[in-house]
């Protein structure tokens, strides 16, 4: 009956054995086709996307806590008052919420803005774990190593940010008439001072690119050494610019740490081009030197028989055939 059935074309009833799921193995240099690769970035941005979520759960139970601890940089200052009723938090009433909806979408902007910053290791590693394969072994060194070192950069800049912060709006709200009451929104405060930890923390990255530049080839230890009068000066103006204020203190409380990052970053492209020289015996030669070649006579082989040579040919053909 089994026969018969087969031979119908039926399938015979029983139990069948289940098909075994063959796994493809994973290319030693990463490369796989687009549809793998968009499937791959859909699941790195979902494991970051909840990430973020989580953090930003995490940070709707402290979101008040930030928001107190950014308007402690304005709210002690006595010497400007605004239209808001003084409260224990906020002394002189100078920030105000404007609208129904107002209090509800900061809450959540806090909220999101602290999740983004826990799950920062999260969400960095997914898009490490997704550029990392196709790179080469040197590059995932030195990419890991940029990295270690731009994290703690870019949060030194932030942190100065939030030391010279209160300075800067105690400056920016002296501005103010006389007999005029500000109002400060805090949604737009809080814009600004983020607006102002982004400026300070890219500014400390710039020595990490001049570094990275170096490592590439593009930019030599001398040029940076020749140039350091235009750097420092092109330092100062830029942080003149950043800083809205404009006052000597805030200028050079931003111009200083970059000029001594710039300068240790010309240190690490001395070490490099000095590590670099000495692998290469002929980094040192001008175009007019000749490179030290070995110019010594190597003796010649022995010559093989015809016979040797021939073996292994067909002489009933020619060598087209």
């Amino acid at each position: 009956m089994t026969t018969q059935a087969s031979a119908n074309g039926t399938r015979p009833q029983g139990k069948s054995k289940p098909s075994k799921i063959v796994k493809v193995p994973k290319d030693p240099e990463g490369r796989m086709p687009l549809g793998d690769h968009i499937r791959e970035l859909r699941t790195r941005l979902f494991r970051a996307s909840v990430g973020i979520v989580l953090g930003a759960i995490v940070g709707w139970f402290v979101h008040e806590w930030v928001i107190q601890l950014l308007e402690n940089t304005v709210c002690n200052d006595m010497s400007v008052h605004g239209v808001g009723q003084p409260t224990p938090q906020c002394k002189n009433g100078l920030v105000t919420i404007t609208g129904p909806t107002a209090g509800l979408a900061l809450s959540l902007k806090v909220s999101l803005m602290v999740g983004m910053l826990l799950a920062s290791p999260v969400w960095l590693y997914q898009l490490w774990a997704f550029i990392a394969p196709g790179l080469h072994r040197n590059e995932k060194k030195y990419s890991l190593g940029f990295v270690a070192a731009g994290v703690p950069l870019f949060a030194a800049g932030a942190a100065l940010c939030y030391t010279i912060f209160s300075t800067i709006m105690r400056v920016l709200l002296g501005f103010t008439p006389k007999g005029v009451s500000n109002i400060l929104p805090l949604d737009t405060f809080i814009n600004f001072f983020l607006r102002m930890v982004l400026i300070f923390g890219v500014s400390f990255e710039i020595p990490l690119i001049v570094v990275a530049l170096n490592f590439a080839g593009v930019l030599s230890a001398e040029r940076l050494k020749k140039s350091w009068r235009y750097v420092t000066f092109a330092i100062f103006v830029f942080a003149a610019g950043a800083v809205p204020t404009g006052e000597p203190l805030g200028m050079t409380a931003l111009a200083a740490p970059m000029c001594l990052l710039y300068y240790a970053a010309i240190g690490i492209a001395v070490l490099n081009d000095r590590r670099r020289a000495a692998r290469n015996i002929n980094a040192g030669l001008t175009p007019d030197e000749a490179s030290n070649l070995d110019l010594s006579p190597v003796p010649v082989e022995q010559a093989r028989p015809v016979e040797q040579v021939r073996r292994g040919f067909d002489d009933d053909y020619d060598d087209l055939t």
